[in-house]
C-alpha cells in the first residue's frame, strides 16, 4: 500500500505572496476536531429575509408572541417584538470578570415595547438603503450579502436609520444601551444569555477562539449560530453594535446624553469570552470606522404595521 502523500496547502499572505506547505493527511481531521471542540458544532443556519420568519419565531418567548410574530421590512430585515419589563443592568458586585464601567447594577424599566432586528445589519441591507459599502476592499472583511456590514461608524448607522425611517414612514433608530442589554439578556441574569458556562459560547457566538485564533479573521455571516431566548442572533460576538448613548463618567441607564465617545455592546470576533458577556461595555469615537464595528436597528412598535 503506498504511503500517504499528505495535503499540499497554498497560503497567500496579505501582500499577495504565495507559499506552499505539505501536511500529513491527518491535519484536516485535527482542524475539524479542534473546530468542534471550540463550539463550531453544526446548527441550523438562518439567513435574513422572509425565509427566516418561521425559524426565528420558534425561538421567541410567549410574551413576545403576545405582541405578534416577526415582521419583515422593505429591505429584508427581520424584526422581533421586545416586550416591556424590567431588569438589573450591569454586573453584580461579586462579578470578578466585570470592569468598573459595568458596576454598580441598577434596576432599569423598559416602559415601551419595541422591535429589534433579529440580525446585525447585513451588507446587502446597508447597500439598499445607503448605496455604498464602506467595507469594500478593506482588510479583515469577507464580502457577501449575508455578511454583517462592518466599517460602519456611529454617524453612518444613525443616517441609515434616518433614511430607512423616511423610506418606510415609520421610526427606526439605534437602541439605547439599556434596550440593547435588556434584549440581549432576554430575561436571564447570567454572564451570557444562555447561562454562565463559557464552554458553550461557540454554539452562540463568533469570538476570538473560533475566528481570529484559527485564522478566520473576519466577522461571519449572520444567523449561523444559535439565537438567544428572544430569537436574536449574534448578540454575543461577531461585531460590536452601536447604541444611541454617549459615554459618561458613570453609567447612563436612562438614555442618550453626554458628549465624547459613543457606546457599543456585544463584543466582537476578536474578543475573548469575558469581553462578550451580556454586561460588557465599550466606547469609541462616533466617527471611527473599523472591521469590528456594526449595528442592529430598533423600530417603534406599532401593532398596525
Amino acid at each position: 500500500m503506498p504511503a500517504a502523500r499528505g495535503v499540499r496547502l497554498f497560503i497567500q499572505d496579505y501582500r499577495g505572496k504565495v507559499a506552499t506547505m505539505r501536511f500529513s493527511p491527518l491535519v484536516p481531521l485535527v482542524f475539524a476536531m479542534l473546530s468542534f471542540a471550540l463550539g463550531n458544532k453544526p446548527v441550523k443556519a438562518v439567513a435574513p429575509g422572509k425565509q427566516a420568519v418561521a425559524e426565528v419565531k420558534k425561538h421567541m418567548a410567549s410574551d413576545q408572541l403576545a405582541l405578534g410574530g416577526p415582521v419583515v421590512n422593505s429591505v429584508g430585515m427581520v424584526l422581533v417584538p421586545i416586550p416591556i419589563g424590567e431588569f438589573q443592568m450591569g454586573s453584580p458586585a461579586s462579578d470578578t470578570l466585570a470592569r468598573p464601567g459595568e458596576k454598580p447594577q441598577k434596576l432599569v424599566k423598559i416602559a415601551k415595547a419595541f422591535y429589534l432586528s433579529a440580525f446585525e445589519v447585513t451588507q446587502q441591507q446597508f447597500e439598499k438603503v445607503m448605496g455604498t459599502g464602506p467595507w469594500q476592499d478593506k482588510r479583515y472583511v469577507q464580502e457577501g450579502p449575508d455578511y454583517p456590514a462592518a466599517y460602519v461608524n456611529h454617524n453612518a448607522a444613525v443616517e441609515f436609520c434616518r433614511k430607512l425611517s423616511a423610506l418606510e414612514d415609520v421610526e427606526y433608530g439605534l437602541p439605547t444601551e439599556a434596550e440593547w442589554e435588556y434584549a440581549c439578556r432576554a430575561g436571564t441574569t447570567t454572564d451570557f444569555s444562555f447561562g454562565d458556562d463559557a464552554s458553550k459560547l461557540g454554539q452562540y457566538a463568533w469570538y476570538y477562539e473560533n475566528t481570529w485564533s484559527i485564522g478566520e479573521k473576519y466577522a461571519h455571516r449572520v444567523g449561523q449560530k444559535l439565537p438567544n431566548p428572544w430569537g436574536l442572533y449574534d448578540m454575543h460576538g461577531n461585531l460590536f453594535e452601536w447604541c444611541q448613548d454617549w459615554n459618561l463618567s458613570e453609567q447612563d441607564f436612562d438614555g442618550p446624553r453626554g458628549t465624547g465617545r459613543r457606546l457599543l455592546r456585544g463584543g466582537s470576533f476578536v474578543r475573548k469570552p469575558n469581553r462578550v458577556r451580556s454586561s460588557a461595555r465599550y466606547t469609541r469615537d462616533p466617527g471611527e470606522r473599523s472591521n469590528i464595528n456594526g449595528f442592529r436597528p430598533a423600530r417603534i412598535y406599532n401593532v398596525s404595521r
